[in-house]
């Protein structure tokens, strides 16, 4: 018997292999997909050209710190010197992280909006990896009343009306709290305000860096990691069943085989959990994204002549995501239909770390875009999800050429393109209504009465959730994975 058994090899399931392989527990890791790494991988999307596109997750801001230097990761994660651009008609607005003087007027409400976001990034983020406070006692460590009713207690849309004036500035700010997240401004569930928390309180500074070599690069130093410490990862392997009492049911091929383990730790959605413990499904979520990747020749011209491409595309290029236009395109979504101005915003591995291109592709002047679209939830795709990735495709890249001074397609090395909508997720990596999260994301505080718990506890003792779907899960952070090896290291 094993003394864990990992059911899905994601990078969560990695952190916890590695760190509970490492304290001379026996592991094994059991991963569907031909390679480990889960939704943190790359892959050489298109056969005419030599690029490694990090496929469906591709920034990394909650990988704490700490992870990486208990764990010895040889990873190497690069800032990004300008932080977003939005064109706004001829013009549009830079954002650099180090000047905030280019946002005029706002500069000085931007100033204090984010030094206010940092302070609680200080005093939130070294507590993901701990066992959970209270929500009395994390308010206590915010310290700062104002921060903590803006925040964690009033609808987004407050304090971004109150404090911006410029619809285009709204717009920027909004963004960070609608990826993956299919919500209103002034959602009264507040889901809009922990997706936006999450994005501006990794490592205690909110900062999105790229990945060298590609997220694939992360997942493999993982993986290497734990097996150098004793962890098996079996590949190929599809769980189909979970017993609470430890053991587990896979196959391989048309082989069943089953593994008891001393805990099970499971690195998958809390509705496909329930499904493999044999009970009803959990609610099934909605994701809301449209993503799309794309190699080109060059980068395009753009209609504000006085940035460079290359600036402009350095950072997050933000199209048509003014606050009026967010409204705009959630109404059209909730109401069944795909946006006619789709919000999208976009970025430039290459840009920052060309090593994800091919010696030929490096000195033809390629560059690799990833395209992040906002309000495209689940339901616009489930009756005919070939003709509606086509039309969402269609409008998607019209949003983003109505900016451009030359069309997109023009760019785009022949073929060199792919879009996955949340029902493309479901199907490739099992995400339950293709949500990038799990789930919706969750307060960094335990309910009432589950203080000092991991927030990875199931109703069963010896089976713990570690992927995502965890409290304080989501987006590539290892935290589950961290947290879920402690609640096993230290009820040993």
């Amino acid at each position: 018997m094993n003394d864990v058994v990992v059911v899905g090899g994601g990078h969560n399931g990695l952190v916890a292999a590695a760190y509970l392989a490492r304290a001379g527990l026996s592991v094994l890791v059991l991963e569907r997909r031909a390679e480990a790494g889960g939704a943190a991988v790359s892959f050489r999307a298109f056969d005419s050209v030599d690029v490694r596109l990090s496929r469906y997750s591709y920034l990394v801001s909650l990988l704490p710190r700490k992870i990486v230097k208990d764990l010895g990761l040889n990873v190497e994660l690069r800032r990004r010197r300008i932080s977003s651009y939005t064109p706004v008609g001829t013009g549009g607005l830079l954002v650099d992280t180090e000047d905030a003087t280019s946002l005029g007027a706002e500069s000085e409400a931007w100033q204090r909006f984010y030094a206010m976001t940092a302070s609680v990034a200080e005093r939130v983020f070294p507590t993901l990896t701990e066992p959970l406070p209270s929500k009395d006692s994390l308010r206590a460590l915010v310290d700062d009343d104002y921060a903590w009713s803006v925040l964690f207690e009033q609808p987004l849309s407050e304090v971004i009306e109150s404090t911006f004036t410029d619809d285009t500035v709204r717009g920027v700010v909004l963004t960070d709290a609608l990826i993956g997240t299919f919500a209103s401004a002034d959602d009264p569930l507040l889901r809009q305000n922990r997706c936006f928390l999450y994005h501006v309180i990794g490592n205690g500074t909110g900062d999105w860096d790229v990945p060298v070599g590609g997220m694939g690069a992360v997942t493999g130093e993982l993986a290497r990691v734990a097996v150098a410490a004793g962890a098996q990862i079996v590949t190929g392997a599809e769980v189909t069943s979970i017993d609470p009492s430890g053991e587990v049911t896979y196959r391989i091929g048309d082989e069943e085989r089953t593994v008891a383990g001393g805990h099970i730790l499971a690195n998958v959605s809390p509705h496909s959990l329930a499904v493999l413990l044999g009970g009803p499904p959990a609610a099934q979520p909605e994701g809301a994204q449209l993503k799309v990747n794309m190699v080109l020749r060059k980068l395009p011209r753009l209609k504000d002549g006085s940035v460079n491409p290359r600036d402009a595309f350095a950072g997050t290029f933000h199209i048509n995501e003014g606050y009026q236009q967010l409204a705009a395109a959630y109404a059209e979504a909730e109401s069944g239909r795909i946006p006619s101005l789709p919000p999208c915003e976009i970025y430039c591995h290459s840009l920052t770390d060309p090593s994800i291109l091919g010696p030929a592709e490096q000195a033809a002047g390629m560059q690799t875009l990833t395209l992040f679209g906002l309000h495209m939830p689940a339901r616009l795709f489930r009756a005919d999800n070939e003709t509606a990735r086509e039309e969402a495709l269609r409008a998607t890249l019209k949003s983003l050429n109505s900016v451009l001074d030359e069309s997109i397609e023009d760019c785009i090395v022949p073929g060199c393109i792919e879009a996955k909508t949340p029902v493309d997720l479901q199907k490739e990596l099992r995400l339950p209504g293709g949500h990038i999260f799990h789930g919706d994301l969750s307060w960094p505080y335990a309910d009432e009465g589950h203080e000092g718990t991991w927030g990875v506890e199931t109703a069963h003792e010896r089976v713990l959730l570690c992927g995502a779907g965890a409290r304080r899960g989501g987006g590539v952070s290892g935290i589950p994975g961290h947290n879920a090896a402690m609640k096993v290291l230290r009820s040993r």
